[in-house]
């Protein structure tokens, strides 16, 4: 069974790299943290959990048969249980269709299950970078574009910076190791500005910004 992935010359990527240009690192989402943290699995479990066993509650007070009650109730938990599943697979299928590049030039954002499509983000427009770390060590990485170009926010979701609609921020979103993958963005973004610094610092509080040194 082919996809529409199956005609990439390389993986996550649209086209051969042009000559000087190479590979710096290959990533996705951690699935498990993106059903989480962008489709908000967790907390839609837990209100169904509380829904259900309300449900229960009342309907024992009302009739004091517990084994009748839980009968009356099954459909719910199917419904509940099939609604966090969804939300689950999704989480799945969007990590599993996603593919994040850096290069020695730009950062490349392959994403979509059903319409694929691929964002290339050149050093040269991007700002700002930025990380968001997660408990379990996976973050986001969003990155402020310098350009009054403008992405949609809704096609790029989950890959753009929440709360960002009006000017939206492309995001390397739940990735494993972000603390490591981000000082590889300081340090290429370094790399690529003529003016850059030979020492970029390690990113390592959360939100703190990844230097992007400015022409003097």
């Amino acid at each position: 069974m082919s996809s529409e992935f199956d005609r990439e010359p390389i993986r996550g990527l649209p086209a051969h790299l042009p000559k000087g240009e190479h590979i710096l690192w290959q990533g996705a989402p951690a699935w498990r943290s993106l059903a989480i943290r962008a489709f908000h699995a967790r907390p839609v479990a837990i209100y169904l959990a509380i829904m259900l066993s309300w449900a229960v509650y009342a309907n024992f007070a009302e009739s004091l048969q517990i084994g009748t009650d839980l009968i009356s109730v099954a459909p719910l938990f199917v419904i509940a249980a099939a609604s966090v599943g969804f939300l689950v697979f999704v989480a799945w299928a969007t990590a599993r269709s996603t593919v994040y590049t850096i290069t020695n030039r730009r950062i490349v954002m392959r994403f979509g299950v059903a319409l694929p499509m691929t964002v290339n983000l050149p050093f040269k427009i991007v700002g700002s970078a930025a990380l968001r770390l997660h408990p379990n060590g996976d973050g986001d990485i969003p990155l402020a574009l310098a350009t009054n170009d403008r992405l949609a926010f809704l096609v790029l979701w989950p890959h753009a910076r929440p709360w960002r609609a009006t000017r939206p921020e492309p995001m390397l979103r739940c990735i494993p190791e972000a603390e490591q993958v981000a000082g590889l963005v300081a340090r290429a973004l370094s790399t690529a500005d003529p003016a850059g610094q030979a020492d970029v610092p390690k990113v390592r509080h959360a939100d703190a910004p990844v230097p992007q040194p400015q022409a003097a």
